[in-house]
C-alpha cells in the first residue's frame, strides 16, 4: 500500500522571494479562491497565530476565513496582507 501525504504549499515557502512569487502567480490567475488559499498558505508558513495577532483577528477565525470554504471580508484580506508585510497594488492588465 502506498502512503500518500497531502501536499502543503506552506512547507515550501521559506524565503521572501518564494512568497512573493507564489502570491503573484496566484494573483495572475484571477481566481479569488486560489488567491485566498495562497494567502492562507503564506499565513500558515509565517505562523497563523502570529499573523492573526498582527492582523487583529482571532486565530481560529483566520483559519476559517482562509480555508477552502471560507469567505473572508476584503477588510480581513487587507489586514492579513498588511500583517504579512505586503500591500496590494494595481497594474494595467
Amino acid at each position: 500500500m502506498v502512503n500518500v501525504k497531502d501536499w502543503d504549499a506552506s512547507e515550501y515557502l521559506s524565503t521572501e522571494q518564494d512568497i512573493i512569487d507564489y502570491l503573484d502567480a496566484a494573483a495572475e490567475t484571477g481566481d479569488p479562491r486560489l488567491m485566498q488559499a495562497a494567502i492562507g498558505d503564506v499565513a500558515k508558513a509565517r505562523g497563523m497565530g502570529q499573523i492573526a495577532k498582527e492582523a487583529g483577528v482571532g486565530r481560529e477565525s483566520l483559519y476559517k476565513s482562509l480555508s477552502k470554504d471560507g469567505n473572508p471580508s476584503f477588510q480581513t484580506i487587507l489586514k492579513v496582507i498588511n500583517a504579512l508585510g505586503g500591500r496590494i497594488s494595481i497594474q494595467a492588465a
